[in-house]
């Protein structure tokens, strides 16, 4: 069903209107984790090494970007973009380049995550653009990390015994 159609049912009150909320919902947290991804990055740059330094600038520019067109993706599922926060909490201290890389690494584990979300809740050219993101933010966290995960986006899980 095209959006435009489920923007209809929902006016409507067709079921398509709780699918718009979750959709609503999963955009403004992929907005709120590219405002973090933006502040991180700005972490980043100011301590990662010269050799490194276009590559977090590049992913700077790319999560200011998705965050933009996230903004525009809130209004126009009829929400109100959610403000960035004045500051964000580091998850560990970051005192020089390595801990740099690792932060770069865990923006980019974490945006990987709203966006796998959004790939669920979402469809239509939405659903592919977060499918593009989820992809582009496992690409930065394989090469920030130096390896790769099965499944980015999802929690790794302990393997069962028995």
């Amino acid at each position: 069903m095209a959006r435009d159609e489920k923007r209809d049912d929902a006016e409507d009150g067709g079921d398509t209107k709780a699918e718009l909320k979750a959709e609503l919902k999963a955009v403004q947290a992929a907005l709120r984790a590219e405002h973090a991804a933006v502040y991180g990055y700005g972490v980043v740059g100011g301590r990662i090494g010269d050799r490194r330094r276009a590559d977090a600038r590049t992913a700077y520019d790319a999560h200011r970007a998705r965050r933009d067109e996230l903004a525009r993706a809130v209004r126009d599922l009829g929400g109100e973009p959610e403000p960035s926060a004045a500051a964000y909490a580091l998850p560990f201290p970051v005192p020089d380049a390595a801990a740099a890389a690792r932060l770069a690494a865990e923006l980019e584990e974490r945006v990987a995550a709203v966006y796998a979300d959004l790939v669920r809740a979402a469809d239509g050219p939405r659903r592919a653009l977060a499918a593009e993101s989820l992809r582009e933010a496992a690409v930065r966290a394989a090469r920030w990390r130096g390896g790769s995960v099965a499944f980015p986006g999802l929690a790794e899980r302990p393997a069962a015994s028995g």
